[in-house]
C-alpha cells in the first residue's frame, strides 16, 4: 500500500508538470530585467511587481520672456517696440474718502454764472432789435430805389443797387460780428466761474477730509452724506458774488450808413464850471 501511494504522487506530480504554462511575451520578461519566474509545486508564486511606465523623453523647456522685476510693466514685446524704462517704486496711495457734487446745480445755484446769463440774453435782445430796425432801414431803402428806376439811368441804377447792397452786405457782417462777440463774452465770464468754482470745490473737500470727489452725473448710487453740492454753492456765492462781463466794444450797425455817407457827429462838450470868486482872505 505504501508502494501505491508513491507511485500516486509520483504520477501526481508528472501530470502537474505536464500542464502546459502559458507564455510571456517578450516585452515582459524585459521589464522583469530577465530573469525568468519557474512554477514550483506546493509554493506560492512570488507576486510580479507592476510593470514600470515607460517615461516620455523629457521635453526642453519653452524659452519663455523674462518676468518683468517686481512694480514694473513689461512693454510691448514687438520687433522694435519701444522699452519701457524702469520706474522708481513708491508708497500707495492713501485710501479713498468720496464726496460727490452736482456740477449743473453749481452753476444753476451760482449767482455769478446767473448774472452772467443774464446779461448775456439783454445784449442778445438789443442786437435783435437794432437788427430789426437795420432790416426795415434796408426794406424802405430798396422800395424807394424801385419807385426811381424811370427817373435814373442805367448807369445810376447799377450804382445805387451796388451801394445798397453793400449797405446789406456791411450790416449784416456786423451784426454777425456783434453776436459773436456777446457770445464769447459770456463764455469767458462763465469761465472764470468755473475757474473760481473748482478752487471752491477743493477748499471744500479739504475742509472735510475728502481725497476724491466725484461728479454725481458719473455716480449711480451715493448717500446724502457724502454730496457736497450745497456746501459748494454756499461758499461759490459769498466768493465770487458777481463777474463782469466784457462790452462789445463795435459800432451798432445803425450808426454805420451815416459814418459812411460823411455826417459827422456832434460832439458833447463838458460843461464849463462857473469860475469861483475868491474872496478876500480875513486878517484877524
Amino acid at each position: 500500500m505504501r508502494g501505491l501511494s508513491i507511485l500516486a504522487a509520483y504520477a501526481s506530480l508528472a501530470a502537474a508538470l505536464a500542464l502546459p504554462v502559458p507564455l510571456l511575451p517578450s516585452g515582459a520578461l524585459a521589464q522583469q530585467g530577465g530573469q525568468q519566474q519557474w512554477f514550483v509545486p506546493g509554493q506560492q508564486p512570488q507576486q510580479q511587481r507592476p510593470a514600470q511606465q515607460q517615461r516620455p523623453a523629457a521635453q526642453q523647456p519653452q524659452q519663455r520672456p523674462a518676468a518683468p522685476a517686481q512694480g514694473q510693466v513689461a512693454g510691448p514685446q514687438d520687433p522694435g517696440a519701444p522699452r519701457l524704462p524702469p520706474i522708481q517704486r513708491s508708497e500707495p496711495p492713501p485710501p479713498a474718502i468720496i464726496g460727490v457734487v452736482g456740477l449743473p446745480e453749481v452753476f444753476e445755484a451760482s449767482v455769478a454764472a446767473r448774472g452772467v446769463r443774464q446779461t448775456v440774453q439783454e445784449r442778445l435782445a438789443r442786437l435783435n432789435e437794432e437788427a430789426q430796425r437795420e432790416q426795415a432801414a434796408w426794406r424802405e431803402a430798396q422800395t424807394q430805389l424801385a419807385n426811381q428806376r424811370t427817373s435814373l439811368t442805367p448807369e445810376q441804377l447799377r450804382e445805387r443797387e451796388r451801394e445798397l447792397q453793400e449797405r446789406i452786405t456791411n450790416g449784416q457782417r456786423m451784426l454777425r460780428e456783434r453776436n459773436a462777440q456777446i457770445q464769447q463774452s459770456g463764455q469767458r465770464a462763465l469761465a472764470e466761474v468755473e475757474r473760481v468754482a473748482l478752487y471752491v470745490i477743493g477748499q471744500v473737500a479739504e475742509a472735510r477730509g475728502l481725497n476724491l470727489v466725484l461728479n454725481r452725473g458719473a455716480v449711480v448710487l451715493a448717500i446724502d452724506e457724502l454730496d457736497i453740492t450745497r456746501a459748494v454753492v454756499e461758499q461759490l456765492n459769498r466768493a465770487l458774488p458777481s463777474v463782469r462781463v466784457e462790452g462789445e466794444g463795435a459800432p451798432t450797425p445803425a450808426a454805420a450808413p451815416a459814418a459812411q455817407q460823411g455826417q459827422a457827429q456832434p460832439t458833447q462838450r463838458p460843461a464849463q464850471q462857473p469860475q469861483q470868486q475868491q474872496q478876500p482872505q480875513r486878517r484877524n
